[in-house]
């Protein structure tokens, strides 16, 4: 392992497990079930227990993080993955798992806060990084829109890449505008968009020979 990503995964580790201490500092006071999952109006329509949300769960996304970095690491293609687009996507789960985490203390000590809100913000922003770097990625097994026609085509994939980039940009201002709105409607159209326009796309391009 390289010691610039040694040192990522050191501090992205450490960023990752930082709501678990926080749970252990605050177990006494944080209730034995607490809401996980949020619906429609902040609503919490889903429960773990207090020992899987404060141990369980931290320690899940960290075996997540070193999944990503090993498959990413050995992919057969990793000479064409930048390494700023590497550590971009190195420094998502522990961002956004940690912000989501403490948030779920939050809400489980009793305090108002909009989960729902605060997700859709995080996930706009993650779409609108990505979005700014899948243009700019070459072909690879980890990082992209990795399909049977991208794959066998460089230009396919080039240009399946760009577009895509612009659509996770938009999917990541939708989410944005999503957060304030939070309409279920509109963020399976996010979803939709930014998972079948591109295979779409890909597969045209495919049918004509490019």
């Amino acid at each position: 392992m390289k010691s610039e990503y040694k040192s990522t995964m050191t501090i992205t580790s450490l960023i990752i497990l930082f709501p678990l201490i926080i749970g252990l500092i605050l177990w006494g006071e944080l209730p034995e079930q607490i809401a996980t999952h949020f619906g429609a109006n902040n609503a919490p329509d889903g429960w773990s227990s207090k020992a899987m949300t404060v141990l369980g769960l931290p320690f899940l996304m960290l075996f997540i993080q070193w999944l990503v970095f090993l498959l990413t690491s050995y992919d057969p293609k990793k000479k064409n993955i930048n390494d700023k687009i590497f550590k971009a996507v190195l420094w998502i789960i522990p961002l956004v798992s940690s912000a989501v985490f403490l948030a779920t203390y939050v809400t489980a000590l009793g305090y108002n806060l909009n989960v729902g809100l605060l997700v859709n913000l995080l996930v706009g922003l993650v779409f609108i990084v990505l979005g700014n770097y899948l243009h700019k990625v070459k072909q690879n097994y980890s990082v992209g829109i990795k399909l049977a026609w991208t794959l066998n085509s460089k230009e396919n994939w080039n240009r399946t890449n760009q577009m895509a980039s612009w659509l996770y940009i938009l999917g990541g201002l939708l989410f944005i505008l999503n957060a304030f709105l939070q309409q279920i409607w509109l963020l399976i159209a996010i979803i939709a968009m930014v998972i079948i326009l591109p295979v779409l796309f890909s597969f045209a391009l495919f049918k004509k020979e490019i």
